[in-house]
């Protein structure tokens, strides 16, 4: 694998990224590579140096692209190229940067790195949700952190029959419920006390969230089969229901809606430079290597 069309996402929202971008395009140019400007990104930072592309035109020009931002821009750009199998790099120009795992400071390094063939590979699943209302689709989208259902207002709980490949599961009355990849077990289901998923696993997870019965508790199923919730109730007046797919939204949920959930066709494809752990990655995020403090006064 070689990159010589490398197509740049940033966090456009970011009043800093332009010099950081162009920094990383002059450079990418002096390594003879073909540059592509994502065009909200470049409308956004006003750079006007390199060729604009949509998403869909960087999926059929682009050897590789490299998003940086935080991992919300990461999540946009790997969603979106994944029909095309575009490898993508991640820069950390956001907060806790699970899956963009470059430091901003090593950016250039790790590129010519990655320029060299210095670099692993990785694929990470998506999910297909869409929301059905009788026989009439009403939303469909992908997701590869997660799928959520949950409360819009601030009162009243909702209540969801959670089905598998047609076989009765449970029924959950909840603030929510997450319906999860691997990677996106970092993300919200981490908060929501669910277990952490190595991304190469073949897998979901269902995460409640603030469940109304303590004995719900999250799972772990296999990739193959397909999720059925339903929406059984909610409160109306407190403003009803929504559900998420990554930070894609529907928000006029009704009793009796369905959202499917199932493995995407796709594959989201990562790259990373030479030595990437995902344990490392965690016990940086995590704080794992920090040990618990201790007093002589304690009791």
């Amino acid at each position: 694998m070689s990159f010589s069309v490398v197509a740049l996402i940033g966090r456009y929202q970011d009043s800093q990224l332009g010099a950081h971008l162009r920094a990383l395009g002059d450079f990418l140019r002096q390594e003879k590579c073909q540059v592509l400007i994502e065009a909200d990104t470049a409308e956004h930072c006003q750079i006007t140096e390199y060729e604009k592309a949509s998403f869909t035109e960087i999926g059929q020009k682009a050897d590789l692209a490299i998003v940086l931002g935080g991992d919300g821009t990461m999540l946009g750009a790997a969603r979106n190229l994944a029909p095309w199998g575009v490898p993508v790099a991640g820069i950390n120009h956001g907060r806790l940067g699970f899956i963009t795992d470059i430091p901003l400071q090593n950016a250039h390094a790790a590129v010519k790195d990655l320029l060299a063939g210095r670099f692993e590979t990785e694929s990470r699943i998506l999910l297909h949700g869409e929301v059905t209302r009788g026989d009439q689709s009403m939303f469909a989208a992908t997701a590869l952190n997660d799928v959520v259902i949950n409360r819009a207002g601030r009162g009243g709980m909702i209540e969801v029959r959670v089905d598998i490949d047609d076989s009765y599961m449970f029924t959950l009355r909840a603030d929510g419920l997450i319906v999860a990849t691997p990677t996106g077990s970092t993300a919200y289901a981490l908060s929501a006390m669910g277990p952490i998923l190595h991304p190469s696993l073949n897998a979901m997870l269902l995460v409640p969230v603030a469940p109304q019965t303590l004995s719900n508790r999250p799972i772990v199923i296999p990739d193959q089969g397909v999720i059925t919730l339903t929406v059984l109730s909610m409160a109306r007046s407190e403003g009803g229901a929504s559900v998420h797919f990554d930070m894609q939204t529907w928000s006029d949920l009704q009793t009796g809606d369905r959202i499917t959930i199932a493995r995407a066709a796709d594959t989201a494809q990562f790259v990373h430079p030479t030595g990437f752990s995902f344990f490392s990655t965690l016990r940086k995020k995590l704080d794992w290597n920090r040990m618990p403090a201790t007093g002589e006064n304690e009791s």
